[in-house]
């Protein structure tokens, strides 16, 4: 599954890698993740938040590929309508064609998963320091998503 949260920028976040993300009124960065259905942390891209989630789709889904090539099926919210399941074809299968996806329910494509006890994004801002972006650096703010993913799974596996 894919998401993405637009966060906000503090002083320290120089203007080059911010930007304001004009439908949610928010000058900062903005995060795409992608997880599992059990909620795992298996890619991010931090990008400027100007940055529309259809473009930044073609980001993530590569990162994805490139970690997990053995994926076939990916979900994503409705900011990534558009160009993402063409992007996500020339990413994954190039000599594939065009074809629409079926939505889902219909055919062969089954519906997302429940999410439980939240979404992703959201568990992650349970980490005060991932609130807001305070990192002059957009790999550093993905190191310390990575960081908080990794606290999360130590405190589910030592239940």
């Amino acid at each position: 599954m894919i998401v993405s949260q637009t966060v906000r920028a503090a002083d320290t976040v120089p203007t080059a890698s911010s930007g304001y993300d004009g439908e949610k009124k928010i000058n900062g960065r903005k995060r795409h993740v992608a997880v599992d259905t059990g909620q795992l942390l298996l890619a991010v891209v931090v990008t400027t938040a100007s940055l529309p989630d259809r473009d930044g789709a073609f980001r993530i889904t590569a990162a994805l590929r490139e970690a997990f090539s053995t994926i076939t099926l990916v979900w994503a919210d409705a900011g990534y309508t558009g160009r993402f399941v063409r992007d996500a074809r020339k990413i994954w299968d190039p000599g594939r064609g065009d074809r629409q996806a079926p939505r889902p329910g219909q055919g062969l494509c089954p519906a997302p998963p429940p999410l439980g006890r939240g979404t992703p994004l959201r568990l992650l801002t349970k980490f005060r320091r991932l609130v807001r972006d305070y990192e002059t650096l957009p790999a550093t703010h993905e190191a310390m998503i990575w960081t908080a993913a990794t606290w999360q799974l130590s405190n589910r596996l030592t239940r």
